[in-house]
């Protein structure tokens, strides 16, 4: 009866030998396995089997693409201090897992290195608005830098990207002063413009409107001279000169107008002289002067022919 107890240790002792002698790999994951410190093989995703104190798992390598961010700080050509931000993608070679796990250590401290390396090596060539609009030619170079670099280590690099610039604080204020600057000068170009546009097509305006004033007093002119000159005509028919006509149509206006300011109640025109012997006098004033005329041209044409003889 004891002796079948003790069996019960040992059954349990290889229970758990043979159980350690499977172990599973799970997907994109590449297991090293040696054998008594000596690399034996590459176990991929799966159940996989080794030798219970035999073999050991020395370490497993993701084959899922990695991304790893390195911040460099440097000077440009400038003398501007930038920090870039630069990420590469990074994915261990399938056929060359040996290469990754026996042949490099650190791998993230080993492009650390390449990308400080790069970076400070094409940054100080450029100004700093060239490294804004560079930035993939930085890229690449850094990508080309390390590709060659760890191809021999097992590692492929997928990508590179700049993905920050962060200058000085006190340049980037300058910056947005200098932006805000420009796009103030701008702005008051256009304005000056706008204004500019304004004045002409309001100058042209003004022009059109007084060009069309003016033919509307022409008009108006033309109107009266046709008016008075029916007046002349009608006062003709019954007996009244050519003077005397006029003076009356002159005499009657004045009359007219003195009708159409008293109709106006806030009016603050005063036509001088508006007395009621005013339109006698300047009736008597008219033909006396229409008179003088004819007498003086009477005299002119009589001197002339006078001359002629």
């Amino acid at each position: 009866m004891i002796a079948s107890f003790l069996w019960i240790p040992f059954l349990f002792l290889g229970l758990v030998i043979l159980f350690s002698s499977f172990f599973i790999v799970k997907q994109q994951t590449a297991v090293i396995v040696e054998r008594f410190g000596r690399f034996q093989s590459i176990r991929n995703s799966g159940l996989q089997m080794k030798i219970p104190i035999v073999d050991r798992i020395s370490g497993r390598l993701s084959l899922k693409i990695q991304q790893l961010d390195v911040i460099v700080e440097t000077k440009t050509r400038d003398d501007v201090f930038v920090k870039l931000k630069v990420s590469v993608q990074y994915v261990v070679i399938r056929d060359k897992v040996y290469e990754a796990f026996y042949k490099l250590e650190y791998p993230h401290e080993q492009i650390t290195s390449y990308v400080f390396d790069v970076v400070r090596a094409e940054v100080p060539k450029m100004k700093l608005d060239d490294v804004f609009v560079k930035k993939d030619d930085i890229a690449i170079a850094v990508k080309a830098e390390l590709q060659d670099a760890m191809l021999d280590y097992g590692y492929d690099i997928i990508k590179t990207l700049v993905t920050d610039i962060d200058p000085d604080a006190q340049v980037k204020a300058a910056m947005n002063r200098i932006n805000a600057s420009e796009r103030e000068k701008i702005a008051a170009q256009f304005e000056g413009d706008a204004a500019r546009i304004l004045i002409v097509e309001k100058a042209k305006a003004e022009a059109e409107s007084k060009r069309l004033q003016g033919q509307g007093i022409a008009d108006q002119r033309r109107e009266i001279a046709r008016g008075l000159e029916e007046s002349v005509e009608v006062l003709n028919k019954v007996g009244i000169n050519s003077q005397e006509a006029s003076a009356l149509i002159v005499v009657t206006q004045h009359y007219d107008t003195l009708q159409a300011i008293g109709e106006e109640t806030n009016t603050n025109l005063i036509l001088l002289p508006n007395s009621p012997q005013a339109g006698s006098d300047m009736l008597n004033n008219m033909v006396a002067s229409f008179t003088a005329s004819n007498q003086i041209g009477e005299a002119m044409k009589k001197q002339n022919k006078d001359k002629k003889e």
